[in-house]
């Protein structure tokens, strides 16, 4: 399924039930690749919630932080756990961030489906990242110039990529860099040269995903860690939630939440048999 926002950096949606009905405000800031879970799982959640105002934007996992810390969000999506930094911040503040994981995914590697690649090391792909490998045929591949396109600074899915790909090196200064899951799979799709990642959900027949270290990206190697390049994804609150924002995330964990996980191309927490927070942002 190709997704209606592919090239948007920023992405804003904002869920009334009616005008007429003055009813609790939610606001939802951060990530691209929480975005699908979050915006499936609100529309469900209306239906059952009249007079609840949801908005819902998305322009980075660190904005959606950032948000929490300022105040300016209710709930901040992320696919990168809150680093001790940002905790600290928060607290200066008088904010408490708790942690909700609300599913799994797993960051894939994509090219060209014109590519004759079909597989990577974690090596391979840390020299490409930094440039070290800029031609095709290193790997395999036709004599081709291999184009980088990277996600931004201010999303957790470059951090995470940077984190167990890169090893915390540099990216090569020649990557392209695009604000959203979309964005890559736009880039890629259309240029036979290019290599990107993506959040799993985003995942479809425009590109071509690489398999790591031999590895194909799925539910099952993403949650038996097989897969190398896997994490959780994140939802922060103030403390612990209540009103509303409690009720929408107790929605996300529910079966009926999981489900949706599943179907935006994620994987649900209930495969993995555990709803547990991490150890960062706990109160």
């Amino acid at each position: 399924m190709v997704r209606k926002f592919l090239a948007v950096g920023m992405i804003c949606l904002t869920f009334c039930a009616s005008a007429a009905i003055a009813g609790e405000n939610v606001v939802i800031k951060g990530s691209t690749t929480v975005l699908p879970i979050a915006q499936a799982a609100l529309e469900a959640y209306m239906k059952g919630h009249p007079g609840v105002n949801i908005s819902l934007s998305a322009g980075g996992s660190g904005d959606g932080i950032k948000a929490l810390v300022d105040g300016s969000t209710d709930i901040a999506n992320s696919s990168r756990e809150i680093k001790d930094n940002e905790i600290a911040m928060a607290k200066e503040k008088g904010i408490n961030p708790k942690t909700h994981i609300i599913a799994i995914d797993a960051i894939v590697p994509i090219v060209n489906p014109k590519n004759k690649v079909k597989g990577l090391t974690i090596d391979q792909l840390s020299q490409i990242y930094q440039g070290k490998i800029t031609n095709w045929k290193e790997v395999g591949g036709d004599d081709l110039t291999i184009i980088v396109v990277s996600r931004d600074s201010s999303s957790g899915t470059f951090e995470t990529w940077g984190h167990l790909v890169l090893n915390n090196a540099k990216v090569t200064p020649k990557a392209q860099l695009q604000a959203s899951n979309g964005a890559v799979v736009q880039a890629v799709s259309t240029n036979r040269y290019a290599i990107g990642y993506i959040g799993l959900g985003y995942m479809n027949k425009t590109v071509k995903a690489l398999t790591v270290n031999g590895i194909a990206a799925s539910a099952a190697t993403a949650l038996s860690k097989e897969y190398p390049v896997a994490r959780p994804l994140y939802m922060y609150t103030n403390g612990e939630p209540k009103g509303e924002i409690a009720s929408f995330i107790k929605f996300v964990l529910s079966p009926a939440g999981q489900k949706l996980v599943a179907k935006e191309g994620f994987v649900p927490l209930a495969a993995e048999g555990t709803k547990k927070p991490g150890k960062k942002g706990k109160k």
